[in-house]
């Protein structure tokens, strides 16, 4: 983007654009590792798995009870119990007329062809039992390979490995798993008005809450964060800490210095030092995020006020990461409520609302902080999402909204 692109004149970068020109630049990560699966959790799979067995090995039977052949069994006729088969044993083939003890996920007895649950059984002093009906043929069974056959590809490269990915490799016996490498995040802070938590407020400072939210947004995305910390409001330091972060890590996230003022020298670093291909976004809060290069390594300015670093980092640099890890799936999802608040003042801006939403006769309502400036930090622990309201929208009480709950973007 030409300098003459990036200046306050800009047209405003839609979201639904901004998200593309993000998504179009983010590279993913080529290099992996192998780890055991006590390792994988919150890793992205860089290679197919696919199951050597199959799951269940053998038929086994889906509960406690009696392993029979269905033609031997008549409405309270007993039949001799031959043996005991639990689970982790291999049962001898089942004698005609007789019955077997069985148990859940043990291997069904050569000859048998259901199994009877214990509840339905009357057990007899010599050793037999009776049942109260004839079972059909595959009663309570578990069929070998009905779960997964040898062969099939049980995950795809591009997940995100949850506990259950792991219970399902585990359950196929592969005890490691192809990753992609973890990627390493620069951060840093800009402001002169800013300081460190624990240290005395001079006039006209605040405390740094960005460096502590965004870096634990960061590490809970899967990130190894390097933390730059906070850099003076002078040009040349901000270009000295970009080029630090350029050659340290994979992406730089920074806060502040990213707007239209004097003082702003984030941008201005990144336009002198490399290029930048989108600035200064439709949305509120968080207009005034840029997005860049320098020596080959992504940045992304983030703007200083807290909410607006906290929903644009949620919104814009998780997708751009889930990409760059490898993920496929990197879009949150969002689902409609019925707004219990009204919003009468469109704007030309999307708005992305501080909302909680609450169930009341089987419908969920959100409802929406009282205070929605872009320093009200105590509104993002007071939520549990964001509502959407489109541009030039209006919201009337018990109009469908959009909801894009935190659990979706954390």
């Amino acid at each position: 983007m030409s300098d003459s692109c990036v200046t306050p004149r800009t047209p405003l970068v839609e979201y639904d654009e901004a998200i593309r020109l993000l998504l179009e630049q983010a590279t993913p990560v080529e290099v992996t590792e192998t780890v055991t699966l006590g390792d994988a959790a919150g890793r992205v799979l860089a290679g197919q798995v696919t199951s050597p067995v199959n799951v269940p090995p053998l038929d086994n039977s889906a509960m406690d009870g009696y392993a029979v052949r269905s033609a031997d069994v008549e409405a309270g006729k007993p039949l001799p119990v031959s043996q005991r088969i639990p689970a982790g044993a291999v049962g001898a083939p089942l004698d005609i007329g007789t019955c077997a003890r069985i148990f859940t996920g043990a291997p069904l007895p050569p000859g048998a062809d259901a199994v009877i649950m214990q509840e339905l059984a009357t057990e007899h002093p010599d050793n037999s039992v009776s049942f109260k009906s004839k079972p059909p043929q595959g009663d309570n069974i578990r069929k070998a390979g009905e779960d997964i056959r040898a062969g099939d590809v049980i995950l795809q490269p591009g997940t995100g490995i949850e506990p259950q990915h792991l219970g399902l490799a585990a359950s196929v016996g592969v005890s490691e798993l192809a990753v992609y490498r973890r990627l390493k995040v620069a951060t840093f802070f800009s402001g002169d008005e800013i300081v460190e938590p624990g240290s005395p407020l001079g006039e006209g400072q605040i405390y740094n809450s960005n460096q502590y939210h965004l870096n634990a947004l960061l590490q809970r995305f899967g990130c190894d964060v390097v933390n730059l910390g906070i850099v003076e409001d002078s040009l040349e330091s901000t270009r000295a800490t970009i080029l630090e972060g350029a050659r340290r890590a994979d992406l730089i996230v920074t806060s502040g210095g990213v707007s239209v003022g004097e003082e702003d020298h984030v941008r201005i670093g990144i336009e002198e030092l490399g290029t930048i291909s989108m600035w200064r976004l439709k949305i509120k809060p968080g207009k005034p995020l840029v997005l860049g290069h320098v020596e080959g390594t992504p940045i992304i300015g983030l703007p200083g006020n807290p909410v607006s670093a906290f929903v644009t980092c949620l919104l814009f640099v998780r997708p751009f990461l889930l990409k760059m890890q490898g993920l496929i799936e990197v879009l949150p999802a969002s689902y409609p409520v019925k707004a219990d608040f009204t919003w009468t003042r469109p704007g030309i801006r999307r708005e992305f609302l501080r909302a909680q939403v609450r169930n009341e006769d089987g419908e969920t309502l959100a409802a929406i902080y009282p205070h929605q400036g872009s320093g009200v930090l105590s509104s993002t622990c007071w939520a549990d999402g964001l509502v959407v309201v489109p541009e030039e929208t209006t919201v009337a009480r018990g109009d469908r909204v959009q909801f894009i709950p935190f659990r979706e973007l954390l």
